[in-house]
C-alpha cells in the first residue's frame, strides 16, 4: 500500500527538513541542474531502497528532475524519517512504501510494493531489492526488464559479488560503495560521527573515560574509533584481519579479541557486516550495564537470541534502549533492537558526505541508462572519471582550489628515462 499521511503538518515538517539538507548538499545541487535540463532519466523507472532520511529524499529529487519515475521503500525498518515519507508522497509526488518501525513482514511487503513498479534500475543500500528480484519465482520477466542496478554499502557489494562469481547475478550492478568520494568519507566520517551520535540520544551516557570497543577496523570501524576517542574513550578494536589490526595497533588503541574486551567494555560497537559478532559467550561475562549496539549491518551482528536465552526479563528502559535482566541480575542495555544505531535513535550521516555518497548514485544511474547495452552481468566500480568530477564539483562547492600539471610535469610522469 502507498504511504500516505494525510496529516499536513507532518508533510509540511518533512519539507523543511528536506529544504535544510538541500541547502548542504551543493554537489547534487549542481547536478539536478543539468538533470532537469538534459533529462538522462527520461522514461526510467527507478525502484531506491535506500534509509528513508532528508538526504534520500534530495537524491530522489535529482533523479525525479532528471526523468525518472520513482518508487522508494526503505532499507531499514527503524531508519524511516516519517515526517520525509510524508513530504515525497505529499510534496514530491513520488511513491514510498515506508513507515518507521515497521515488522519484518511489511519491511519486506514494501519492498514487493516498489518492485511492482517494474523498475528498469535499483538503487540498494544491502542488496535487499536485487535479493527479491532473484528471489521471485516468476523471475524472468523481473530480471529481463531491469538494466542495471547500484548498491551503496559493503556488505550488499560483497553479496553481489559472490552471486557474479556464482554466474547467478542477472544485471550489471554499479558499486557505489567502492567509489573514493564515498567510502572515504561517507564510511568514516559520516558512520563515525552518527554513530557515536545514535548512542548518546539513545542512552544520553558520558563517553569520555570509557571502555569503547568497536568490532571491525574498516573505514566504519576507523570513523567510530575516530569519533569516540575525540570525546575521550579509551577505545579497544577487535579485529580478524591482521593488516587492519595492525593500522589500529599503530593509530594507538588497544587490540584484542572479543572474548576479552568482552569482559572490559562499558560500550561495543559492531561495524563488521558479517554474523553473530558478540554472541552468548560474550554477553555471559559483560559487566553489569554493558551498552550493546550496532552500525554494520541489519541486525545479525550481534546474537539477539542468545541474550534473549540468557535473559530472565526485558523492558524498553529508553527509547531505542532495550534493559536485558540476566538470570544472576546483570542488566545488558541493546540499543535500536540490534540495528543500525546510527539511523535508528539519531539521523544517519550528515547531508554534507551523503552530497557526495548520492552524487556517486545518481551519475551511476545515468551512466547506467547510458551504457547498459555494454555491460556485463557482473560488479563494476564507478567509473574513475565519475568519482574524479565529483571530488572536483565538492572542491568547488567549498570554494577550494588545486594545483594542475604544467605540461613539462605531465611529460615527465609519461616518460620513463634511464638517469646518466
Amino acid at each position: 500500500m502507498n504511504y500516505d499521511i494525510k496529516d499536513i503538518k507532518l508533510a509540511k515538517k518533512g519539507a523543511l527538513r528536506i529544504e535544510w539538507a538541500r541547502n548542504n548538499m551543493p554537489v547534487l545541487g549542481l547536478i539536478r541542474e543539468r538533470f532537469r535540463k538534459e533529462k538522462p532519466l527520461e522514461g526510467y523507472k527507478v525502484a531506491c531502497c535506500l534509509h528513508v532520511t532528508t538526504e534520500t529524499a534530495v537524491l530522489a529529487e535529482v533523479l525525479k528532475a532528471g526523468g525518472a519515475t520513482l518508487a522508494v521503500c526503505a532499507s531499514n525498518p527503524l531508519s524511516t524519517q516519517d515526517d520525509v515519507a510524508a513530504s515525497l508522497v505529499k510534496n514530491l509526488g513520488i511513491s514510498c512504501f515506508s513507515i518507521k518501525g515497521e515488522d519484518t513482514r511489511t519491511y519486506y511487503k514494501h519492498i514487493e510494493s516498489a518492485l511492482a513498479t517494474k523498475p528498469e534500475i535499483t538503487m540498494d543500500d544491502g542488496a535487499d531489492l536485487v535479493s527479491s528480484i532473484h528471489r521471485r519465482s516468476q523471475v524472468t520477466s523481473h530480471k529481463s526488464q531491469v538494466i542495471g542496478g547500484t548498491e551503496e554499502t559493503t556488505t550488499g557489494v560483497i553479496r553481489l559479488r559472490a552471486l557474479a562469481r556464482q554466474g547467478k547475478l542477472c544485471y550489471p550492478i554499479i558499486a557505489v560503495n567502492d567509489a573514493e568520494t564515498k567510502y572515504l568519507f561517507d564510511n568514516r566520517y559520516g558512520t563515525g560521527q552518527s554513530t557515536v551520535d545514535g548512542i548518546i540520544r539513545a542512552t544520553n551516557k558520558l563517553v569520555a573515560g570509557a571502555n569503547f570497543v568497536v568490532c571491525g577496523y574498516g573505514w566504519c570501524g576507523k570513523g567510530v574509533a575516530m569519533r569516540a576517542k575525540g570525546l575521550g574513550a579509551k577505545v579497544i578494536v577487535v579485529e580478524v584481519n591482521p593488516l587492519r589490526a595492525l593500522e589500529a595497533a599503530m593509530d594507538g588503541f588497544r587490540i584484542m579479541p572479543i572474548k576479552e574486551a568482552a569482559k572490559i567494555g562499558d560500550i561495543f560497537v559492531t561495524v563488521t557486516g558479517d554474523i553473530n559478532v558478540i554472541r552468548g559467550e560474550h554477553f555471559r561475562v559483560m559487566k553489569d550495564g554493558a551498552i550493546v549496539s550496532n552500525s554494520g549491518h541489519f541486525n545479525v551482528e550481534l546474537d539477539i537470541r542468545a541474550l534473549e536465552k540468557l535473559s530472565r526479563a526485558k523492558k524498553q528502559i529508553r527509547e531505542f534502549t532495550d534493559e536485558y535482566i540476566l538470570r544472576d541480575g546483570r542488566k545488558i542495555y541493546l540499543l535500536g533492537e540490534g540495528r543500525l544505531i546510527n539511523l535508528a535513535a539519531a539521523e544517519g550521516h550528515p547531508a554534507q558526505v551523503m552530497d557526495m555518497s548520492f552524487a556517486n548514485q545518481a551519475l551511476s544511474a545515468e551512466y547506467i541508462a547510458r551504457n547498459y547495452r555494454k555491460l556485463e552481468k557482473k560488479v563494476y566500480k564507478v567509473p574513475e572519471d565519475i568519482d574524479k568530477y565529483i571530488a572536483a564539483l565538492k572542491l568547488k562547492s567549498l570554494g577550494v582550489t588545486i594545483d594542475t600539471l604544467t605540461a613539462e610535469q605531465k611529460e615527465y610522469l609519461a616518460s620513463w628515462e634511464i638517469g646518466t
